[in-house]
């Protein structure tokens, strides 16, 4: 069984319970789909878009909830490329160690009337700078394994 890779620093004595997570990869026009979050009590970073998997919730169903709250965008799991995990403290300061899985989407529609995550905004980017550009290197980790699928 392959060894699932985990990314950032714990703070010592800080607890962080694992929390899994559901992200993908959505790619138009040869662009990949990345998220600005701008939360208010928090740093601004770049995501995949994205998030939490509910209780009761697969991680592909997770996936498509997350990323039409966050981008307004319909979504359907494709593959998965890869499993990472992420210690990460969220804008309310509360630390988890993110189980994450990662998928590739194919992009259905846009129901930008279902986009209700104010504080987070869509935009693309070619894969080489989005690499660059994602603030958490388990997103990038998850990029770098779709570029390298082909």
């Amino acid at each position: 069984m392959a060894t699932v890779p985990q990314f950032g620093a714990p703070e010592p004595g800080r607890a962080y319970p694992d929390r899994p997570v559901a992200f993908g990869v959505g790619v138009r026009e040869g662009l990949v789909a990345l998220v600005r979050v701008e939360p208010a009590d928090g740093p601004v970073r770049i995501d995949l878009p994205g998030g939490g998997i509910d209780p009761g919730e697969s991680a592909e169903q997770a996936l498509a909830r997350e990323f039409v709250e966050e981008t307004g965008l319909e979504v359907s799991a494709k593959a998965r490329l890869t499993l990472a995990d992420h210690y990460f403290v969220n804008g309310a300061s509360e630390a988890y160690n993110t189980r994450g899985v990662f998928f590739a989407v194919e992009i259905l529609d846009e129901r930008p009337d279902q986009k209700i995550e104010a504080d987070h905004t869509l935009f693309w980017r070619p894969p080489a700078e989005a690499l660059t550009l994602l603030s958490r290197d388990s997103h990038a980790w998850a990029l770098a394994c779709w570029l390298r699928r082909g």
